[in-house]
């Protein structure tokens, strides 16, 4: 069965689904060293995230048939815990999730060059499916560009797909002829961006302004604002790679967004592990 990454999706923009709410749920209870989840205690943990069981079991069989969760029974207790394939998945992820430098201009840039046959067309598509979710944008047919910082989780991907065979992947640097930052702007859609980085902003900033007002932090509260944050978070940096800086518009969103994830991060990654290892324990 073909693991379909969450984090692929492009519903970005809209209030996160129940699904990926609990892929969120999983990688950061990997993260805090555990695996399995009995069906009752899921139930739990996404009832302070706010949804209801019968979301949670259909959620669970969407992610079973997509290959991204396992059924495993620990004694008499039905559970599920993560796939061997949504662990590399999670794992590429963390890399880029919590990547808190952008790229620069002297980082350079990756050049992914492709010749599919014409009677393998169907790989042409998984190729070009692959390198947009890695964050590529389109420089001519064939070749694809991204930062330079993505060689190792490039390489690593389409090794692990069977698609090594029909790429080449070079570093490179913008010489002559253009202007980079207007070239960037053909590259990437930032517009879709903006509008991306903003819906994050408008939903996330305010939980940020919140928490500032506040000295306490229940553990309640803060597993689901982080649950929520880091749902909306995790897609972004598939979308946009970590461009430069210095070709982004002024005052670009994404710049603002990232400001608000790794500030809620901060103040609520530990609490909400708390909660989440405590809740499990009792």
């Amino acid at each position: 069965m073909t693991v379909v990454p969450e984090s692929a999706e492009p519903d970005t923009g809209r209030a996160a689904q129940p699904r990926q709410l609990i892929v969120s749920v999983y990688g950061f209870y990997h993260r805090s060293g555990g695996g399995w989840l009995s069906v009752a205690a899921l139930i739990g943990l996404l009832a302070a995230v706010g949804v209801d069981e019968p979301a949670v079991r259909s959620s669970i069989s969407r992610l079973k048939r997509r290959g991204i969760l396992e059924a495993v029974r620990h004694e008499a207790t039905a559970g599920y815990e993560l796939s061997e394939a949504a662990l590399d998945i999670l794992r590429e992820g963390d890399d880029r999730i919590f990547r808190r430098d952008r790229a620069t201009l002297a980082d350079g840039w990756l050049l992914a060059v492709f010749s599919v046959p014409e009677a393998e067309r169907h790989k042409r598509h998984v190729l070009r499916t692959q390198l947009a979710r890695l964050g590529f944008g389109t420089a001519a047919s064939g070749v694809w560009i991204a930062p330079a910082h993505l060689h190792r989780v490039t390489a690593e991907t389409l090794t692990r797909l069977g698609l090594a065979g029909y790429a080449d992947l070079f570093r490179a640097e913008h010489l002559a002829f253009g202007d980079p930052a207007g070239k960037v702007r053909e590259w990437w859609d930032l517009d879709q961006l903006d509008e991306l980085y903003t819906a994050f902003l408008d939903e996330h900033a305010p939980v940020l302004e919140r928490w500032r007002r506040r000295r306490a932090t229940p553990g309640d509260e803060a597993f689901a604002d982080y649950i929520r944050v880091l749902t909306g978070w995790r897609r972004m940096p598939y979308l946009d790679p970590g461009l430069p800086a210095e070709l982004l518009p002024a005052g670009w969103s994404g710049i603002r967004a990232a400001g608000v994830f790794f500030t809620l991060h901060e103040r609520l990654e530990a609490p909400a592990r708390a909660y989440l290892l405590e809740s499990l324990s009792g």
